[in-house]
């Protein structure tokens, strides 16, 4: 059965969706057969793997309302696409009033967990319906942590939510790691939280190497392109198989 890994935290610009396709892509490359899902209305992760969201007229908020067949697609850079649009947005307030909510991905995927290795999901910036969708469907929660002073100081409630559904929902869930990013190693903040990260979370969990801040990730977006083969020699590009090396030998 896959590792199902959710990519979470309340807030946005951390990385999450850059995460997503990165890491996705690295376990492909060590032969690892990969669904990507994209849990966002804004629909980053399909954008940045080539697609129009506007014009998918089937996308993963038909299945988690409708329970609808999966429009999954293929071979998108040796990866799998599960996509979203802003329909998704519509989805997560119909939600609000269906029983068992908090189940709906976890079923719509159960038909295809033995299709993967790994599937990564793409989790919105919020504690909302479609998080707790995310992390009730998966085995493990990957948490990026920008090492700025605002992003590392809503840890707290970040952890708590987890824990919430690992408590109420979701015994199984565990925590895969903490992964600093857009670090800079010449800024004395980012140092600082770094140091903070991996003293006070490195106690409960894997602090992974941190993904240095680079345009090169916004451009290689730009083109629709893993890093890896917009630029193969770019210092993150070991950071990011390191990591996808890691999260391959969870159980």
């Amino acid at each position: 059965m896959a590792l199902v890994i959710t990519i979470y935290n309340q807030s946005g610009g951390v990385m999450k969706t850059s995460l997503t396709m990165n890491l996705g892509y690295h376990m492909t490359q060590h032969g690892r057969k990969v669904l990507l899902i994209d849990m966002d209305p804004q629909a980053s992760l399909t954008v940045f793997m080539g697609l129009e969201p506007a014009d998918l007229e089937q996308t993963i908020a038909n299945s988690v309302l409708n329970e609808a067949p999966l429009a999954i697609h293929p071979n998108l850079h040796g990866m799998d696409l599960l996509p979203s649009n802003i329909m998704l947005s519509a989805a997560e307030m119909q939600l609000t009033s269906v029983m068992a909510r908090e189940w709906r991905l976890k079923r719509v995927l159960e038909p295809v967990l033995d299709r993967y290795d790994v599937i990564l999901i793409d989790s919105p910036p919020s504690l909302g319906i479609l998080s707790v969708l995310s992390l009730v469907a998966s085995t493990h929660v990957l948490i990026p942590i920008q090492t700025q002073y605002k992003s590392y100081k809503g840890t707290e409630l970040l952890l708590d939510s987890v824990k919430q559904v690992q408590t109420h929902v979701n015994p199984e869930l565990k925590i895969a790691g903490v992964v600093p990013t857009i670090y800079a190693a010449s800024n004395a903040q980012d140092k600082s939280i770094l140091s903070a990260i991996q003293e006070q979370l490195g106690a409960i969990t894997t602090v992974f190497p941190p993904v240095p801040r680079a345009t090169a990730f916004a451009d290689a977006s730009m083109e629709h392109l893993p890093l890896a083969r917009y630029s193969s020699n770019h210092p993150a590009v070991k950071v990011l198989n390191a990591i996808a090396l890691s999260l391959e030998a969870l159980k």
